[in-house]
């Protein structure tokens, strides 16, 4: 009878850890975001983000030697460390070297799909993060070498710098 539970148990273990993989969401790379997310009738939101310190933030790496080091890599990559992220498959190097959407937003895989997207109770869903100070603070602390105690973050200020919003629609 206990082997028979002690079975029942670890099966429930192996059926729920294979169920959170299953389930678990990919990233995908800020190129697939662009393409729902470019031009004035999106907001611009690719571009806003394409012209930011964020999307360039592993050539500034590469300039000081550091990019191969995992200290500087999980805030300067998108998903570092993780399954899917940066490192994982080198067929997404340059698709996630940077701080991409998904750094802020969540791995997209499962909310990039338009008919996700278009709901936002389905997005949050599917994996969608809105950011929030907390989000930004995961890099943007005393850790960082660029950290200067006497210029904190300051996050309505510096998020101003990358607010980016799709277009309220009209009916």
């Amino acid at each position: 009878m206990v082997r028979k539970i002690c079975l029942g148990l670890l099966a429930l273990c192996f059926v729920t850890t294979s169920a959170t993989i299953a389930f678990g969401y990919d990233y995908i790379g800020a190129p697939k975001c662009k393409i729902c997310h470019k031009g004035e009738a999106k907001g611009k939101i690719y571009e806003i983000w394409s012209e930011s310190k964020h999307a360039k933030s592993l050539e500034v790496l590469k300039v000081k030697g550091e990019d191969k080091n995992p200290a500087c890599l999980a805030c300067h990559v998108t998903g570092y460390g993780k399954p899917t992220g940066y490192g994982a498959d080198s067929t997404k190097f340059e698709a996630l070297g940077n701080v991409g959407c998904e750094v802020c937003h969540g791995p997209g895989s499962a909310y990039s799909k338009m008919a996700v997207m278009q709901d936002p109770a389905k997005a949050k869903e599917a994996g969608l993060l809105t950011p929030d100070e907390k989000t930004c603070l995961t890099c943007h602390n005393e850790k960082s070498p660029t950290f200067n105690k006497d210029k904190p973050f300051k996050f309505a200020e510096s998020y101003k710098m990358i607010e980016h919003h799709a277009p309220k629609k009209t009916q």
